[in-house]
């Protein structure tokens, strides 16, 4: 079976499980996704994540990510929503001025550029522009 958009597969994945409480998610790796995860790491919107090769014994056919949820102390999720922005039907570039800024810098802005996958901030800082991934706030 093929994704045509494994990105947004995955961010579905991650919205879905903070919605059914659920305490960790598996989304399929892919060099961009565990670079999402990082970033939601850095950010603080998931406890940690985790790369697990393909074994059989644990019914693990592919490699995936493996992400812990982060919740409040209260029980309500950490991250409230995380959206695709850049679609393959039709793909958003943003410049490094006109980069936005998500609910008044409370969210980020997950851009991927020619240095790499950043956050908003990083990439006005570095002043580069790329393709308008996701926004998470």
């Amino acid at each position: 079976m093929s994704l045509t958009d494994p990105i947004a597969d995955a961010i579905t994945k991650i919205r879905n499980a903070y919605r059914a409480d659920h305490k960790t998610v598996a989304i399929n790796f892919s060099k961009i996704n565990e670079a999402i995860a990082k970033i939601l790491d850095e950010e603080n919107f998931i406890n940690s994540y985790e790369l697990y090769e393909r074994d059989v014994r644990k019914n693990i056919t592919r490699k995936k990510i493996f992400i812990n949820l982060r919740y409040t102390n209260s029980g309500k999720p950490v991250l409230k929503g995380i959206e695709r922005v850049s679609k393959p039907g039709l793909r958003v570039y943003v410049n490094s001025k006109n980069i936005p800024s998500v609910y008044n810098n409370t969210g980020c802005a997950i851009i991927s550029t020619s240095r790499g996958v950043m956050v908003d901030r990083d990439a006005r800082k570095e002043k580069v522009g790329g393709e308008y991934i996701c926004k998470v706030w």
